[in-house]
């Protein structure tokens, strides 16, 4: 979780909604941290939540515009390094992206998400075994990031290691939590199934 940020909290439970949750209560959230910021007259937090706001509703652009205006008030606000680079990933700017995420490592490097997303990003683009180091790491500071360790066991499964990755998705069925993620349980247990069938 950002350690520089107003309302870490709410952030990291606007996080898991993202990945994890529902287009409604991702909004929910957002306009609640933008109401706090406004309420507490907090310039680079008001940025933040902007941003957050226009990455759910996909303008990807206008969330830079915002982003930059966060770090610009907070540069040592790791999220909003890490949310530039995932918006110009999702805006097709790939090779531009990466160095947002070094320097959002750089001035939070206790940060786990941006280690989790640097490690998504080299492990798209076939480099398999930093992304693997980048997803330890991730959890080496948030151990129970159930989103790492599904990264994690893709990662491996590029590198031919059915058994790591076998480990990994057992990994991320004990974290999530019951009754949610409902279509990403089943998604697993059937990569779980596949590879049970191949390591006997």
């Amino acid at each position: 979780m950002s350690k520089h940020a107003f309302l870490p909290e709410l952030r990291k439970e606007l996080d898991d909604a993202i990945t994890y949750g529902t287009q409604r209560k991702s909004l929910t959230l957002a306009r609640r941290g933008l109401r706090l910021a406004l309420a507490a007259k907090q310039p680079g937090e008001i940025e933040y939540f902007k941003a957050q706001l226009q990455i759910i509703k996909k303008d990807f652009a206008a969330a830079i515009d915002h982003l930059d205006r966060a770090i610009e008030l907070n540069p040592c606000d790791g999220a909003a390094y890490n949310d530039r680079a995932l918006c110009m990933i999702e805006l097709g700017i790939i090779d531009g992206s990466m160095p947002f995420f070094d320097r959002g490592i750089a001035v939070e490097p206790d940060y786990a998400t941006i280690h989790h997303n640097k490690g998504w990003l080299l492990n798209n683009t076939g480099r398999h075994t930093e992304a693997i180091c980048c997803f330890r790491k991730a959890l080496e500071l948030e151990p129970d990031r159930a989103v790492t360790y599904d990264n994690l066991a893709d990662a491996q499964l590029n590198l031919g290691d059915r058994k790591g990755a076998l480990v990994s998705y057992r990994k991320v069925l004990a974290l999530l939590k019951p009754g949610e993620c409902r279509s990403i349980r089943k998604q697993i247990r059937i990569c779980i199934e596949g590879l049970e069938g191949g390591t006997k």
